[in-house]
């Protein structure tokens, strides 16, 4: 039989020994985080990074994300959302659905992506035609949601079965929202870590994380986003399963101000995917 392992990741011919012993699948967007290369890994039986192909494509869809959340409890935005087919065969229909339901302003986004893209604020019916209209060009799906007022606050969750949170931060944007070019190409954003919020409010972030990362079953890390309104509430808006991992980046600054320092962060991260691995070997998938 033909290794897969061997096709798809050979050695070179003076290190014929040679393992791979875990793989890093430092990714973002589509066929990168969404369980795709999960699944490549799991097929070759080489342990890794991260979250298994489930948690990874769940967390990848936001609808999927959100109904999963909705089922476990977590206080989210209200949300509508539509294929592309039902809205060609009746926009104006989605349109009134989304005024009767969200109301303005509201958020607009493609379901399959990150980092913002294609993410637009409706204020009124030209805006929400116009905030479609680019959302469909970067997915098949949609997720519109209520506009929620409140602090951008995140949180890392670090474990398998156990997990563990850092610190809380937060995001002040000096633009409407934290959108792309706000993230990768002005700066144009502050963040404070930790973030200024009372005890009672980093056990209740910390306890909606933790709820989060078990009800789409996640491994290894994810950073959980969560608005904290006037009122005090606590509002999650998703998880990423493959966070920004450079030394500057959100999730390991929180782990930094928690007391683990990045290369600890990483050897932390190694250990949870070979624990991961050498338990699904003890799998039987046949009687």
């Amino acid at each position: 039989p033909v290794s897969l392992n061997a096709e798809l990741f050979p050695a070179e011919s003076s290190k014929q020994d040679e393992t791979i012993d875990v793989v890093f699948p430092l990714l973002h967007g589509p066929n990168g985080e969404d369980g795709t290369v999960q699944g490549l890994l799991e097929l070759v039986n080489i342990p890794y990074i991260g979250n298994g192909v489930l948690a990874s494509s769940a967390g990848m869809d936001k609808v999927i994300m959100k109904n999963i959340f909705g089922q476990a409890g977590l206080l989210q935005a209200k949300y509508v959302s539509y294929i592309r087919n039902e809205w060609k065969q009746n926009p104006d229909e989605a349109y009134a659905k989304v005024e009767e339901l969200l109301g303005y302003p509201c958020f607009v986004k493609p379901a399959n992506l990150g980092s913002s893209v294609g993410i637009s604020k409706a204020t009124n019916r030209e805006s929400l035609e116009k905030a479609f209209e680019e959302a469909f060009m970067f997915d098949r799906k949609v997720i519109i949601e209520e506009a929620i007022i409140g602090r951008e606050i995140e949180i890392g969750v670090l474990g398998n079965d156990n997990p563990s949170c850092s610190v809380v931060g937060e995001i002040v944007p000096k633009k409407d929202f934290y959108d792309y070019k706000a993230k990768y190409e002005d700066g144009d954003t502050a963040l404070i870590i930790p973030a200024d919020i009372t005890d009672e409010q980093y056990e209740t972030v910390k306890t909606e994380a933790i709820k989060a990362f078990k009800a789409l079953d996640c491994s290894g890390l994810v950073r959980a986003d969560f608005f904290l309104t006037k009122e005090g509430e606590v509002v999650i808006n998703e998880v990423n399963t493959m966070p920004g991992f450079t030394p500057f980046s959100m999730f390991p600054l929180l782990w930094q101000e928690a007391g683990v320092s990045y290369p600890e962060l990483i050897e932390k991260l190694v250990e949870l995917a070979i624990e991961r691995h050498t338990e699904k070997q003890s799998i039987k998938y046949t009687i």
